[in-house]
């Protein structure tokens, strides 16, 4: 089993905010888990998934739940 990673610059590319902006989201605990392994923080792709399925909205109070229903 392959398991793929991001890091921080490929993540915020992803995303298209700053590098800056993932570092202070970690800090204040907001966005996907993540790994540090020796200094480098990378991001499983399943969980930058997961991350991105939960933040899904049909308005700004109205989550959209698994399978696109409300």
């Amino acid at each position: 089993m392959s398991i793929k990673h991001l890091n921080q610059r490929h993540l915020a590319d992803r995303w298209d905010v700053s590098e800056a902006t993932l570092e202070r989201w970690r800090t204040e605990g907001i966005g996907p888990v993540f790994l540090k392994l020796q200094g480098r923080v990378l991001y499983r792709v399943e969980d930058v998934e997961a991350f991105e399925v939960d933040s899904l909205r049909k308005s700004t109070s109205e989550r959209v739940m698994a399978g696109g229903a409300a």
